[in-house]
C-alpha cells in the first residue's frame, strides 16, 4: 500500500555493535591508510581529460531535442490542457505567476530527474544511508511511499571524517550538553543567545585553524552571504574566482562593492588583473582602492580541485591585498592534521587574512565560522547581520563541534583522529585512481574527497543515479546550472567511514553501470605513469576491474601525475 505522506521510519533492531558498524566501518588493514600532504612529487595542476568531440555533439543534440519537445508540449498543453498550466496562463483575470520561459528548464528538464534528488532518509547518514522507498506515477510531480526503506552504501553525504554517527563520544557529549543547556540558545548572539559554550567553541576553532580569534554562525551560507557587507564598500574591490560558491557571489553582490572575476585557478590571469586594477584605481575617480580582497575556495566542491595557495600567498606579499579562503570542504578533510589547505600546503595561516569554513562537512554538525585577527573578529561580532538577526548555534551542536575538533587534534580518544584523517586520504586516492584506470573521466586533485565523474549526455544523469541506486549505492548527480551545460557529472563524496571493501564494491558497480551507459571514453592518461607512457605512444590504456582491484591499493599512495 502506497501513501503520499512520508511514513515514520521503520524500526531496525540492530545491536549496538551492528549499528556502529553500519555508521562507521572498521579498518580492514593498516595498508588502507595514507597521509594527505602536498610535496615536490605532487603536481598541483591536475590533468583534466576531455571527451571525444562526438560526445559533446551528442550532448548538445540531446538538449536540443528535449527543448523542442518541451516547447511543443507547452504550446499544445496551454490550449487543450489548461488545468495543468494554471501557473503559466491567465486565470480569472489574474496574471500568470511566472512565464513558461523562465520555468521551462525546471518543468521540462529537471523535473524528469527529480527522483534522483532530495531522497528522504531516516537515521544517521554514515557508512550506510537509509532512503525511503518511493514511486511516482506523474513524472515526479508527486511521490508515493510504501513505508519501506532501501539501505544503500553512502557516497552522497559530506560526511568526510565519518562524524555523522548516532553513537560514540561525540554523541555522548552532545547529549550531556542538551541536558545541561537545553536545545536552543534562545535568541541572536548579540541579544541573549551567547553562552559560555559559544565562547569556548570559538576559542577551540581559532586554535585549531591557527588564528587569533574566530566567530561562529548558525548557517554556512549566511556566513558568506553577510560577511562582505561588514568588510567592504563601493570604494573597495573584490576579485573572485569564477567557480566560487553561490554564497560568496551572493555576499559580494549584497555588499555593493566592485567585483572582478578571474578564470578558475589561473594565477597568471589573476596577476594580470591585479596589475590592471591597481594601476587604474576606482572607476571614474581613479583613486587608489580602499581595499582589495581576493576570494577563493580551498577545495572546489564541483571540480574537486584545490586553490593554488602557495602562489596566492606569493601574490599577496607582492601586491598587498587581503586574501579570503573559503574552507567549507577542505577544513577537516585536507592536510596531515586535518587543518585545511594551509596544513596541506604547509603554509602559515598568518598568510591568509580571512579563513572561513563550515561545520557540516567534516564535523557532523551545522553552521559556519570566520577566523582572523582579533580586530577583524571584534568588528564582525557587533556588525555582521547574521548574528544580529539570526538564531545562534544550538548547545548540542556546539558540543559536537568541540568534541570532533579535539578528536582530530589528538586531545581526545588517542589516535582516532589520526586514523580518520589517514582513512579519508586513502579512500579518496584509492577510489579516484581506480575510476581513472577503469576509463572514466575524473576531475580534481588526488587528495580531494570530492570525486566528479563526468557524464556529459543529459539522460546519463538519471540513468546513472537510478542504476546505482538499484545496486544499493547512493550517489549525487549534478547538472546545469550548478555545472556548465555540457559537463553534467556524478560526485562521489568519500568518507572515512567507508572501508576498502566498500570502495571495491563501488568500483565494481560503477564499472558495470559505466559499461552499460558507454561512459568510458577517457584517454587513460590519469591512471599513472604507466598509463601516461602508453598515452604518449598513441595507445589508450584501460584497465580491467580485476587488475584495478589488485594494483591500486599501493599505487594510489604515489603521485600519479
Amino acid at each position: 500500500m502506497f501513501s503520499s505522506a512520508i511514513p515514520s521510519a521503520p524500526i531496525k533492531n540492530y545491536s549496538k555493535e551492528e549499528k556502529a558498524e553500519k555508521e562507521f566501518g572498521k579498518l580492514s588493514s593498516p595498508k588502507d591508510l595514507c597521509v594527505a600532504k602536498y610535496g615536490p612529487d605532487v603536481a598541483l595542476d591536475t590533468f583534466d581529460d576531455e571527451p571525444p568531440y562526438y560526445i559533446l555533439i551528442i550532448t548538445y543534440l540531446n538538449y536540443l531535442i528535449l527543448i523542442i519537445i518541451g516547447h511543443v508540449r507547452d504550446f499544445f498543453g496551454k490550449k487543450f490542457q489548461r488545468k495543468y498550466f494554471k501557473e503559466l496562463v491567465e486565470n480569472n483575470g489574474f496574471a500568470p505567476w511566472y512565464s513558461s520561459f523562465e520555468s521551462f528548464y525546471t518543468r521540462r528538464l529537471k523535473m524528469r530527474l527529480d527522483d534522483c534528488f532530495a531522497r528522504p532518509i531516516c537515521g544517521a547518514p554514515g557508512r550506510f544511508i537509509r532512503c525511503f522507498h518511493r514511486e511516482s506515477l506523474d513524472y515526479n510531480y508527486t511521490y508515493k511511499y510504501n513505508g519501506t526503506v532501501d539501505e544503500c552504501l553512502n557516497l552522497s553525504s559530506y560526511n568526510y571524517l565519518g562524524f555523522g554517527q548516532s553513537s560514540g563520544i561525540c554523541t555522548d557529549n552532545s547529549t550531556k550538553a542538551l541536558l545541561q543547556y537545553g536545545s536552543t540558545a534562545g535568541g541572536p548572539r548579540t541579544i541573549c543567545g551567547t553562552t559560555d559554550l559559544h565562547l569556548k567553541c570559538e576559542k577551540v576553532v581559532a586554535e585549531f585553524v591557527g588564528k587569533e580569534d574566530s566567530v561562529i554562525f548558525s548557517m554556512g551560507f549566511s556566513t558568506n552571504a553577510n560577511l562582505f557587507t561588514s568588510l567592504v564598500n563601493k570604494k573597495c574591490l573584490i576579485i573572485s574566482d569564477e567557480l566560487n560558491h553561490a554564497s560568496i557571489r551572493f555576499g559580494v553582490r549584497l555588499s555593493g562593492t566592485v567585483v572582478k572575476i578571474f578564470p578558475h585557478n589561473d594565477m597568471k590571469a589573476l596577476e594580470k588583473l591585479l596589475r590592471k586594477e591597481i594601476s587604474n584605481g576606482q572607476p571614474r575617480s581613479h583613486r587608489p582602492w580602499s581595499k582589495i580582497i581576493v576570494a577563493v575556495e580551498g577545495l572546489y566542491s564541483m571540480e574537486g580541485n584545490l586553490c593554488n595557495l602557495p602562489k596566492l600567498v606569493e601574490l599577496r606579499k607582492k601586491y598587498k591585498f587581503y586574501l579570503f579562503v573559503d574552507e567549507a570542504h577542505s577544513i577537516g578533510a585536507m592536510g596531515p592534521n586535518g587543518k585545511g589547505v594551509c596544513d596541506y600546503f604547509n603554509v602559515d595561516p598568518s598568510n591568509v587574512d580571512l579563513l572561513m569554513g563550515t561545520f557540516t562537512k567534516s564535523f557532523g554538525a551545522t553552521g559556519g565560522y570566520v577566523a582572523a585577527n582579533k580586530d577583524i573578529i571584534a568588528r564582525l561580532r557587533i556588525d555582521i547581520s547574521t548574528n544580529t538577526h539570526g538564531e545562534s548555534v544550538a548547545p548540542p551542536v556546539l558540543q559536537q563541534i568541540i568534541t570532533s575538533l579535539k578528536i582530530i587534534d589528538g586531545q581526545l580518544n588517542g589516535n582516532e583522529g589520526k586514523e580518520r584523517l589517514q582513512r579519508i586520504a586513502f579512500n579518496s586516492r584509492y577510489l579516484r585512481l581506480g575510476l581513472k584506470r577503469l576509463g572514466f573521466i575524473i576531475y580534481g586533485a588526488d587528495d580531494s574527497p570530492v570525486i566528479p565523474l563526468l557524464l556529459y549526455i543529459p539522460p546519463n544523469m538519471p540513468a546513472f543515479s537510478r542504476m546505482m541506486y538499484a545496486l544499493k549505492v547512493a550517489v549525487v548527480v549534478v547538472g546545469y546550472p550548478a555545472t556548465p551545460l555540457t559537463s553534467s557529472r556524478v560526485r562521489f563524496c568519500v568518507s572515512a567511514a567507508l572501508t576498502k571493501d566498500d570502495l571495491d564494491y563501488v568500483l565494481k558497480c560503477t564499472d558495470e553501470v559505466g559499461s552499460r551507459l558507454f561512459l568510458k571514453f577517457s584517454t587513460g592518461i590519469g591512471g599513472g605513469e604507466k598509463n601516461k607512457g602508453d598515452y604518449l605512444k598513441g595507445i589508450k590504456p584501460r584497465w580491467n576491474l580485476k587488475d584495478v582491484l589488485a594494483c591500486t591499493r599501493e599505487d594510489c599512495k604515489k603521485a600519479m601525475y
